[in-house]
This record gives C-alpha cells, structure tokens and sequence, in this order.
C-alpha cells in the first residue's frame, strides 16, 4: 500500500483523475463480470414469470447503485436487471400489525434499505430510462428468519458473531431472490431467474467508507487512517469473502465482486491516499462552481462519490454511509434482533449489576451517615464483550 502521507491536498471532484481512472478500471471489471452471461433455465422463474441473467444485491447505498448505474452502459438495453432489496420484520414494531394485510407490508416500506432502496431506484429510472430495472421487495417475517436462523449459522461457520449472523441473514434471503415486484400499480409474486448476482463488497475496505476510517483520521491523522485501511485489506478474505460466498451460494447463485478485480486492487493500492478520500481537504468559500458540487460530497470513499455525481446519481453520492445488516430499528447496544439467541440472551447480557463502593473513612470527630457508607457504582458487562458469541 502506498504509505506515503500526503503534503499537499487538491480537493477532489468529477473531473479529477484518479476518478477518471477508477471509473475506467470499473467499467473493465464490470464488463469482465457481466456480459456473455449463460441464459437461466427456463424453469427457474416459472411457466409465465420473465427470465432475467443478471441481479444486484441492492440496499440503495453507493456502493451496489454505481455498479447498477454502470452496467446499465454494458448490458444490451433489452435485457432487464433485478435489483434484489431485503426489510425484514421487527416484532417490537411490527407487533401491532400482526392481522396481516397492508399495514404490514406500509411496516416493511419503512426499513432504511427498503427507503433507500426505493429511492435509488427512482433515480436510476430517471437516469437510465430505457432499461428496465425490476425492483424486487424481499419480505421476511420474522417468523421465516427464526426457521432458517440455523441454516443460517452453519452456513457462516466459523463466524459466530452477531454481527455476521445479521449480515448472512440479509445476503441469505437475498441470494434466495423470491419477493414482489410492482407493475402498472400491481405487486406480482416474483422469484429472479438469476445465477449471477453483482456485490459491491471491497469499495469500502479500499477507498475509506466505514465510520472508523474517519475515526482513526481524526485521532492520528492520515498515517492512523492508513494503517486502518491496510488492517481491513488484510482481513478482507477471511472475514468477509468466504462468509458471503458461502451464504450467497447455498441457493446456486454465484456472487461476483467487481470492486475486488486485480487491476482495481492494484491501482487502489499503489494510489496515494488524498486520490481515494476526502480527508484533510481544505474547505472552500463556495465561490467556485465545483466547490458547490462534487467537492463538496463527504470524504469517506469520495472518488466513488464523485463517480457517482458524474454518472448523474447526484442523490446517490450524497447518501451516508450505512453498513449491510439487519436494519430493524434497534438501539446501537444490540446488534440484531435475535432475542434467543443462547442461554444468555442481549437483554441478560446488559442486565446492571451493582458493587458496593468503598465506604467512606470514619473519623474521630465526625460520624459517617449511614446512606455514605453504602455507595453503588452501576456497570454493564455489554462494555466488556461488545458481540457475544453464538453458541
């Protein structure tokens, strides 16, 4: 990795090189990836149901939307894409619609990746509009998530973390491919005919796009943010391609990465950081016109930003970043909603548990009030161990 710390900054933008350059690397690894695909067997979506060779795994976020966006210049206008969206069931919210009907399916337009997703799609419509992207809506109870859990579990072996449990879960159901898609205001039962499903796994852990990329800058400057960077390229595989290749792959599909190509790697790699991030730019006065624009979009993975805002995905490139999970609403301590997970359940976990303080010292001319002597300091065992381990 190029480890030499930059001295001075040029903000990027869209018409920077090294966006030029990432733009051009992507567009070969997606080319690569996508064309000359087999056509599916005509069973697999059924008698009447359209047949369709290429799918995303799509939570709306800017990384899978660029992918979308830019296949749409590769693939033949006549061949549809699935954009595949999951929003799972959260019983503590959803426990009021339990009658069923439209109140339900209101609940799951309400999950962060199905609102995202939704309007990313709108987006890629207006961009792109003659091609065809069929958004599937993957709907899962809750009830579903609990009888394939340990399906789940064995397929995400040795991982054995809430964490990646959450993660497999949403990659699992939609890897499956079976939701509704929308027609002339009719949702119609759907199952992607599929084999081959784009992930945009790799654009984060090369280009700067988690949280704690911009927490190690801010702590220890670029050389911190470096040497973040460089700890997740060196754990990606074990900790993240196998899992997701296992998961994906139980329902005869195979996923593809294309931000993982050797030649992207290679120039993500030997580029200097500031070419990559946005971090350390200096802030402008507005008065250029690019400064309004894309030099101005978060520095968390910005020269995909500003490909982004180039391909015209303006609303795309200005998205926060978001990690893929199980978004059901819950509150940062607990990772997923999995309340049974073992003999010691989250809510156990986090229980208070009470020490008696010291008391304070006696004194010859003074007595100690009774309630001073008996002191308790609250303590949480969540802050000890942050992700229990699955039994």
């Amino acid at each position: 990795m190029h480890r030499q710390l930059p001295q001075c900054i040029t903000p990027l933008h869209e018409a920077s090189p090294s966006v030029q350059q990432l733009e051009q690397l992507l567009s070969r690894s997606l080319s690569l990836r996508i064309l000359n695909i087999p056509d599916p067997p005509c069973e697999a979506g059924g008698d009447h149901a359209p047949t369709t060779k290429l799918a995303v795994l799509f939570s709306g976020g800017l990384d899978c939307t660029v992918l979308a966006r830019m296949t749409h210049d590769i693939v033949p206008l006549t061949e549809a894409i699935d954009l595949l969206n999951v929003a799972f069931e959260n019983p503590r919210i959803h426990k009021g619609n339990s009658t069923g009907g439209d109140d339900v399916d209101n609940a799951y337009e309400l999950c962060p990746d199905r609102i995202t997703g939704r309007a990313s799609h709108a987006e890629l419509q207006r961009v792109c509009p003659g091609r065809q992207w069929r958004f599937i809506a993957i709907n899962v109870p809750y009830r579903e998530t609990l009888e394939h859990r340990q399906r789940v579990i064995t397929l995400m072996h040795p991982h054995n973390t809430e964490m990646d449990l959450s993660i497999s879960s949403a990659l699992y159901f939609a890897a499956r491919g079976i939701g509704v898609y929308s027609q002339d205001g009719t949702a119609i039962p759907y199952k992607t005919s599929a084999r081959v499903l784009l992930s945009g796994l790799g654009a984060d852990e090369l280009l700067g796009g988690y949280q704690r990329h911009a927490t190690a800058y801010n702590r220890k400057g670029f050389s911190g943010l470096l040497d973040e960077l460089e700890l997740d390229l060196s754990r990606l595989g074990k900790r993240n391609l196998g899992r997701d290749d296992r998961v994906i792959s139980n329902w005869a599909r195979e996923a593809r990465f294309p931000y993982l190509d050797e030649q992207l790697l290679t120039w993500a790699l030997a580029a200097p950081v500031a070419e990559k991030c946005g971090f350390g730019e200096p802030a402008g006065d507005g008065s250029d016109a690019v400064e309004e624009g894309s030099a101005r979009l978060e520095p968390g993975k910005k020269v995909l930003r500003c490909l982004a805002w180039k391909l015209g995905m303006r609303d795309v490139a200005r998205e926060k970043k978001r990690a893929v999970r199980l978004h059901i609403r819950e509150p940062r301590r607990v990772p997923s909603f999995f309340a049974d997970m073992s003999h010691r359940s989250n809510s156990e976990r986090a229980r208070p548990r009470w020490k008696q303080a010291r008391p304070k010292a006696r004194t010859s001319c003074r007595r100690v009030p009774r309630r001073s002597q008996h002191r308790y300091v609250h303590t949480t065992s969540f802050l000890i161990e942050y992700f229990p381990r699955i039994p």
